[in-house]
């Protein structure tokens, strides 16, 4: 190998090293700073870039996609002296290499101690129940603050999260405690309700009962009084008809009252439970015979009624009932 050959293979290696030096190639979500002996010069933003030899550099490589960082778990005391764990994650986003890139050293840790010191400020500013109670307010605090904090770095805070917020072990319990209470008081609540709804829901259905049966009684009472009343018509209607009868004369008129209250009683003596036997008087036949005589009579006189008035003629006296040889002894019916 002569020294033609071993020249052209150093020169060679040398145009390839300078070539990778003179040509940078930035991946999709990363942006590279170009130092010029040590000192900012440009950004090289996704695509091929060019650099001047042996004169510039690539500085640092960011990454400009949105990262995530954890909060590491802290105890932080409320305003109401209560110590709480907290721990919590924060999105955030490089929107200038530059700034990210010299204004502050390692980016990460310095975002995570600034929410962890702002965390301990919210938080102790808040008492213990609404610190569990208000966790979309304590995020949103904190987000505006970081936020604002980190903008001169070239760093955008998209959201903050607490992850976690354990309370002691005795506030712990007493909240189980309480919770448990309240819950029952629920319940002692709801049952009671529901017995109020039941009992509401008896009385209206009793109330429509009583209703209902004092509309039944009125319309019974109605019907009764219209019975009695039409009872009440054919009776003065007999009456005016056996009054007249008696106006004309007939002794079966005259009768009719007397045997009607004569078979009432013996009836009446008849039901007696203390009323073995019933004498009957040798009269019973005759008045038998008079009140069949007023029955033709009433009949005839209905007819006449529905027929229509004409004129009155006297009508044939009923024949003198037989009278029965001597009075009988009869059994009482049930």
């Amino acid at each position: 190998m002569d020294v033609t050959t071993i020249f052209a293979g150093v020169v060679l290696l040398l145009a390839i090293a300078l070539l990778f030096s003179v040509i940078k190639i930035v991946p999709q979500g990363r942006e590279f700073t170009i130092e010029r002996f040590g000192k900012y010069t440009k950004t090289l933003s996704p695509g091929i870039g060019f650099l001047t030899p042996f004169i510039e550099r690539v500085g640092r490589r960011m990454n400009m996609m949105e990262q995530v960082l954890d909060v590491p778990t802290q105890e932080v005391i409320t305003k109401d002296n209560a110590m709480v764990k907290v721990d919590g994650i924060v999105f955030i986003q490089v929107m200038d290499a530059a700034k990210a890139a010299y204004r502050v050293d390692d980016l990460p840790y310095a975002i995570s101690q600034l929410c962890m010191t702002n965390l301990r400020t919210v938080v102790g500013s808040m008492e213990l129940d609404e610190v569990l109670s208000q966790r979309d307010s304590i995020n949103t605090r904190l987000l505006h603050v970081i936020d604002a904090a980190t903008e001169p770095w070239g760093v955008k805070v998209n959201r903050i999260e607490i992850k976690d917020l354990t309370p002691p072990t005795d506030i712990t319990n007493a909240m189980a405690r309480q919770m448990k209470a309240e819950r029952e008081r629920r319940a002692v609540i709801t049952e009671a309700d529901g017995e109020k709804a039941a009992a509401i829901a008896r009385a209206e259905g009793a109330k429509q009962a009583a209703i209902l049966q004092a509309e039944g009684r009125k319309e019974a009472a109605f019907r009764d009084a219209e019975a009695r009343e039409r009872e009440a018509e054919a009776e003065a209607r007999a009456t005016a008809m056996v009054s007249e009868a008696i106006a004309r004369g007939d002794v079966n008129a005259i009768n009719y009252f007397v045997a009607q209250k004569y078979v009432e009683a013996f009836a009446e003596l008849a039901r007696s439970p203390q009323q073995r036997t019933v004498i009957v008087p040798a009269e019973m036949g005759a008045l038998v015979g008079t009140i069949a005589g007023i029955g033709e009579m009433v009949g005839l006189a209905k007819g006449q009624q529905r027929e229509g008035p004409t004129p009155t003629t006297p009508s044939a006296a009923p024949r003198p009932p037989r009278r029965p040889a001597a009075g009988g002894v009869v059994p009482p019916t049930a």
